[in-house]
């Protein structure tokens, strides 16, 4: 609720330019968008802690997050198929205009929606022990002895920083590679598709399958088709929009399960101690996921580099290809080994978190009454 009208409103400062000269400009740039991102952070952490104490049910809570990474997914086919016709529409042929407008609505409605949110949903789950103070270092020697949230914190620097990798040389694949760079909005939107797709259909197959199972078996999938791509030739687009679109079909799954498995380890720590941190829990984890796209983006760019790619010098692109096509497919597969070994070790199975979920269920209602 608090951080609704302060992100509205830097988001909309972000896309304003005051007519402050060159280097004014510039300082304007660094200092709004790096308050973008820090209340964007401070919105988005408790907006993903918010499934972990909104029912206890561990099921329950991986439909949330199918849910929510589905709408996630349809904004992001709705940016890349629909912004652009309303800055054109908005700005009337001034594309800088037209980008400030378009911002302006949609940081309008940014605030509304964040609003509904904090309205139309309630905090169920309680801590254990009512009475418990607020210390953070208590909570932080908590989740460090939290084995399941620790071995996420692998996972998701990991499966994070394979997603980025295969996101970031998207373009510069379509466009050196492939030779047609506008095929690259097409595919992204397609992989969008897939990904939302992907979403609505992870609370089933978690319930068939156990989150972990399926963690393992969507990263093998996904890593398997990824690395395919290295085959296909400038020529192949429908092979390499197929593999693309079966690889995201398994990378969709992945942030799904991962905020769900992080209310599970909320679960266990309130299990374990007797105490319960779940906004630490889901910050830690957003930390890891951060980290794992600057570590994508470093990855990116030391390979490209070692090719001598310069994407401003024509005659450096031929000898930059091999690289190019390693990042676009077994250069994200490999990460995908380290993931799956942090996965085979993670202890809440199906049977684990059912026998977690009654204890708690139990020791709740035995307080309350």
């Amino acid at each position: 609720m608090w951080t609704s009208v302060p992100l509205g409103l830097i988001l909309a400062l972000t896309f304003t330019t005051p007519d402050f000269g060159p280097t004014g400009k510039l300082i304007y740039a660094y200092c709004t968008y790096i308050a973008l991102t820090l209340i964007y952070t401070a919105s988005n952490v408790p907006y993903s802690a918010l499934m972990g104490v909104m029912t206890a049910d561990d099921k329950e809570r991986t439909s949330l997050s199918s849910f929510r990474f589905a709408g996630a997914y349809f904004g992001g086919i709705l940016t890349q198929g629909l912004l652009i016709y309303l800055v054109l529409f908005l700005g009337n042929g001034d594309q800088n205009k037209g980008y400030q407008y378009a911002i302006y609505l949609l940081s309008a409605l940014l605030v509304i929606m964040l609003l509904i949110t904090y309205s139309s949903t309630k905090e169920r789950v309680k801590p254990i022990d009512n009475s418990q103070g607020v210390s953070v270092w208590d909570d932080l020697k908590d989740l460090l002895k939290n084995k399941p949230w620790v071995i996420l914190l692998i996972v998701g620097f990991f499966f994070v920083t394979y997603n980025s990798i295969k996101q970031g040389i998207t373009v510069i694949y379509f466009k050196r590679y492939i030779g047609q760079e506008t095929l690259a909005a097409s595919y992204i939107v397609m992989l969008l598709v897939a990904s939302m797709i992907a979403a609505l259909v992870t609370s089933p197959l978690a319930k068939l399958l156990g989150k972990r199972n399926l963690f393992i078996y969507v990263l093998l999938f996904s890593g398997i088709t990824n690395g395919m791509l290295y085959w296909a030739g400038p020529n192949d687009t429908i092979l390499i929009f197929i593999l693309g679109t079966l690889s995201e079909f398994g990378a969709g799954i992945m942030p799904v399960l991962f905020f769900s498995m992080l209310g599970d380890s909320a679960d266990y720590s309130e299990w374990k101690n007797g105490r319960r941190a779940t906004g630490l829990v889901y910050s830690a984890g957003t930390f890891a996921m951060k980290f794992g796209g600057g570590a994508a983006g470093a990855i990116i760019g030391f390979i490209l580099s070692r090719y001598s790619y310069d994407g401003m010098n024509e005659s450096t692109i031929a000898g930059a290809i091999p690289a190019i096509k390693m990042l676009m497919s077994w250069v994200p597969m490999v990460i995908i080994v380290p993931t799956i070994c942090a996965l085979m070790i993670y202890p809440l199975t199906k049977i684990k978190l059912t026998d977690i979920s009654t204890d708690l269920a139990r020791i709740r209602e035995s307080r309350s009454s």
